[in-house]
């Protein structure tokens, strides 16, 4: 535990510098270090003798996609069709991901084995997560260039908000397991402390920025589906842990264990919260 804090006292002031003092340039250059690094982690999980092969594959595709979304599109409040075919790749990823889930054990038996098929399915998770960052960094840059690491820091808190909230209420009320067989210690009642915990901050930013009624209903609307998607991230990563037969997917943070054991939650709830919130304030 004092490992974990020490570690954590390191890392939120480097995040909050990452989100707000850097210049968006900069944030995509160390959000692509970032997707590098969980790309290697991710190959351990399948190809422990190739997860530098895993990450450099993913960077060409990465360097490919930013090639045709460039950067100011972004900031100009634009989503390409090619970034919108990303982030829905990541929901259809993450409803596959939940029928896995819900099979396990007997989901793993036709992948387990198959690299390629793995690498794909890491491919779903990484990629979609560093566009939506860089789309929640670039949130009406044109109007105000901090709004962005406002939103950002709001959905990254919600995730966090939710987490903290699922502990407590886990361990003062939990007494029915969610998914047992994929994580032993989750129980329904912590999911359900974790969303209304994340629901309240949601409700309470709402009043803050006085948004419209449609504006609203997107950020609470999107926040809930986010905080769900956050735990289906969390799960997802336990479960190709559990069937690698590893306990952390790195050791990078020490008390943490890797990147992707801190950015699991998020790699589900950015994407979705991206998604589900351009489309309902555009009352689509």
């Amino acid at each position: 535990m004092k490992q974990r804090i020490i570690t954590a006292s390191i890392l939120i002031p480097l995040a909050l510098g990452w989100v707000f003092c850097l210049s968006v340039e900069y944030f995509a250059l160390l959000a692509a270090m970032l997707f590098f690094l969980a790309g290697r982690e991710w190959g351990r999980f399948s190809a422990p003798h190739l997860p530098t092969l895993f990450a450099v594959s993913y960077s060409v595709i990465l360097f490919a996609s930013y090639y045709f979304v460039p950067l100011p599109q972004i900031l100009n409040g634009h989503i390409s069709p090619l970034l919108w075919g990303i982030l829905l790749i990541a929901v259809g990823w993450w409803c596959l991901a939940l029928r896995m889930i819900i099979c396990y054990p007997g989901s793993e038996k036709w992948w387990q084995k198959r690299i390629l098929v793995q690498w794909f399915f890491g491919l779903c998770v990484l990629l979609p997560f560093f566009w939506s960052l860089l789309i929640l960094r670039g949130h009406q840059f044109q109007q105000d260039t901090k709004v962005g690491s406002w939103t950002l820091l709001f959905v990254m808190s919600l995730v966090w908000i939710a987490d903290t909230g699922a502990y407590f209420t886990g361990r003062a009320f939990g007494s029915r397991k969610l998914l047992p067989a994929v994580s032993p210690n989750k129980t329904v009642e912590g999911l359900l402390g974790g969303v209304g915990a994340a629901t309240l901050l949601a409700v309470i930013v709402t009043f803050k920025v006085h948004s419209s009624m449609l504006q609203s209903a997107a950020i609470i609307i999107s926040s809930i589906l986010a905080v769900l998607a956050s735990v289906l991230g969390d799960l997802t990563e336990s479960l190709f842990k559990r069937v690698a037969g590893i306990k952390d997917s790195g050791s990078l943070l020490p008390g943490h264990g890797g990147i992707l054991d801190r950015i699991d939650s998020l790699t589900a709830a950015l994407p979705i919260f991206v998604v589900s919130y351009q489309l309902i304030s555009k009352g689509l």
